[in-house]
């Protein structure tokens, strides 16, 4: 049976690019600043800034578009169901945060498509997606090893540090291994297309989940196993072989993120409302 390869990664790529020259520190503090950023504003306008830095950021990795075009495509459309979903359940959430009602389309009941709520539900899905390209910069750009360092420089016990690298080493494995499971079932007549009916996909994604969910625990276990025998956690501490030096760049770079979260800040302080909205 003749299937599609997945098209789908999100690892460590090395380009040599000049965010891949920071140290991991600053790409730690930048990806925390761009959250903090993010949670504390439902400005649109700091918002729409937000995406198109990342999506810059994210060209500047110099990972090629199709690498990353269907992690966004994905995640677009989840954020869009997530919309219509927040509309069926709350349609007047919109009004009630922005104070007017301006009724564009009477769908039924006292379900009314208003200005309001597609400017809330506008902002609140670009809010969601405006975190995501600097995500894909952040492991994109990151050694998980070097980032397992710059956490435990940071003070973060070197135990829990190595968790965190072990968990983005195995993402990739996870995927190659639902690939080879899917291609498998796909094999003994498994049929997971747009052909099949939307339950019968359901119940054999379920077929592909169960070894895949089986395997993954075998691995983590073989895993413990040899990092046991091998004596981790003994000590209190221990040393990083890609442990990087701060240099320059990355100080310039901490100062600019320290600045922009500053005014971040005092932008949500001076805020008379919550949303920023110009149809009043």
């Amino acid at each position: 049976m003749k299937s599609k390869h997945l098209k789908f990664g999100i690892s460590y790529v090395n380009t040599n690019s000049w965010l891949h020259a920071l140290n991991g520190i600053t790409k730690f503090v930048l990806f925390m600043a761009w959250v903090t950023m993010v949670l504390l504003t439902f400005d649109l306008r700091v918002i729409c800034g937000l995406i198109i830095v990342g999506l810059l950021l994210l060209k500047a990795t110099k990972i090629p578009f199709a690498v990353y075009k269907p992690l966004l495509v994905g995640t677009a459309v989840v954020l869009l169901m997530n919309a219509l979903f927040m509309f069926l359940i709350a349609p007047q959430q919109g009004t009630d945060y922005m104070h007017s009602t301006t009724v564009l389309v009477h769908l039924f009941g006292h379900y009314n498509i208003t200005l309001e709520t597609v400017f809330y539900l506008l902002t609140v899905t670009l809010k969601y997606f405006s975190m995501f390209p600097i995500a894909l910069v952040f492991v994109f750009t990151t050694h998980p090893t070097e980032f397992s360092a710059s956490l435990n420089k940071l003070g973060v016990p070197y135990r829990i540090a190595y968790a965190v690298s072990l968990t983005l080493r195995y993402l990739p494995e996870v995927m190659k291994d639902f690939t080879n499971i899917m291609h498998a079932q796909q094999a003994r007549g498994v049929d997971i297309s747009k052909n099949a009916p939307v339950m019968t996909r359901i119940r054999n994604v379920a077929k592909i989940l169960g070894p895949l969910i089986f395997s993954s625990l075998d691995r983590a276990d073989v895993i413990s196993n040899a990092m046991t025998l091998r004596g981790f956690g003994r000590n209190k501490k221990r040393s990083w072989y890609s442990l990087k030096p701060m240099t320059k760049n990355d100080v310039i770079a901490l100062v600019i993120i320290a600045l922009v979260l500053g005014l971040g800040i005092l932008h949500r302080y001076q805020s008379t409302t919550l949303f920023w909205y110009p149809f009043h």
